[in-house]
């Protein structure tokens, strides 16, 4: 009998213990979902500014079509916090330079958004072969003045890219008059924009009924610009440390053609791999000139590269190398 009111004694205690252990866990998970909760609500009930500029245009907000696509990008581009993260890292390190060619060409900063709905600062070709960070056409290219052939591909680099996409981007303007209208353009061509101007009789970007594409395309950028003007706003609390650096590199002009890339990386203290990092447009294994190259070596290699070579120094390659360093 004593052994029955033990086992019935040590029943109710384990019961109560285990009851006492799951109320703790549940009060911490309903603590953690009430938290979430709080987050989310906070994040994803996004209040429009009363007033929006976009290179330096004043967005028709109080349209409601106008104000609800706008809110309809932000939310996206909220909503897909790791994709926008990512983003946000990126730019730290190519925004800076692209700032400084806009304002070399007296064009609005905004279009530097322009550059995340074409490729988020990646170096990615479209199914119908518009190419790099600024998704360019060959034919573009080629009119524009950039190199494009087996070896070399200039749509590929950054830079050049950024200035073919503001000389385009001043061309627009001469024609419409608008920069959003411009801005919109480079998604459906100068063409396309001025015969759906034309056959609507309108003269808005904000008044055209056009495909969704290009419907969406200049309200992403100006999700992105609200985004980036008010990171903390929708908890994108990144620390500097956090950011993409630019990286320094030594800038070599070459004057002669290079039969080898990979031995000639080799000699340069880097391998094939970071000199096709550092410069993108590269294509192959060879580099034929007819006129003098440009070519970026970074001056930090990191310390797993394997730089095993017996083919010299740079001095090996006498007087077809100069040298400058840059920042980046």
């Amino acid at each position: 009998m004593k052994a029955l009111q033990n086992s019935v004694i040590l029943l109710l205690f384990l019961g109560l213990l285990a009851y006492t252990v799951f109320d703790k866990i549940k009060g911490k998970e309903n603590t953690q979902i009430d938290s979430q909760l709080r987050y989310e609500s906070e994040v994803f009930n996004i209040e429009l500014p009363s007033e929006f500029i976009f290179c330096g245009e004043k967005v028709p907000l109080k349209e409601p079509d106008v104000s609800e696509k706008l809110d309809r990008e932000i939310h996206e581009n909220v909503f897909h916090y790791a994709n926008t993260n990512l983003i946000l890292k990126r730019a730290n390190r190519w925004f800076p330079k692209m700032e400084k060619i806009f304002e070399s060409y007296g064009l609005p900063e905004d279009l530097k958004y322009l550059v995340i709905i074409e490729s988020a600062f990646s170096n990615v070709v479209s199914p119908v072969g518009a190419t790099g960070f600024w998704q360019i056409m060959e034919t573009t290219g080629k009119e524009f003045g950039l190199v494009i052939n087996e070896e070399i591909d200039e749509r590929y680099d950054p830079i050049k890219s950024t200035h073919v996409a503001c000389k385009y981007f001043k061309q627009a303007y001469k024609k419409f008059g608008s920069w959003t209208l411009a801005a919109a353009s480079y998604n459906l061509g100068i063409t396309g924009t001025e015969r759906r101007l034309r056959e609507q009789k309108v003269n808005s970007y904000y008044d055209l009924d056009i495909n969704s594409e290009t419907a969406r395309y200049v309200f992403k950028a100006m999700a992105f610009k609200e985004i980036f003007t008010n990171p903390d706003k929708y908890k994108f609390n990144l620390k500097d440390s956090q950011k993409y650096k630019i990286e320094a590199t030594r800038e070599i002009q070459i004057s002669e053609s290079i039969d080898n890339l990979v031995d000639f990386a080799l000699v340069q203290g880097i391998n094939y791999k970071l000199l096709v990092r550092h410069n993108p447009w590269i294509k192959g294994k060879t580099l034929t000139v007819d006129k003098p190259v440009t070519l970026k070596i970074p001056l930090i290699v990191p310390t797993s590269v394997d730089l095993t070579s017996e083919l010299g120094t740079p001095d090996n390659l006498g007087d077809s190398l100069e040298e400058e360093m840059v920042g980046g």
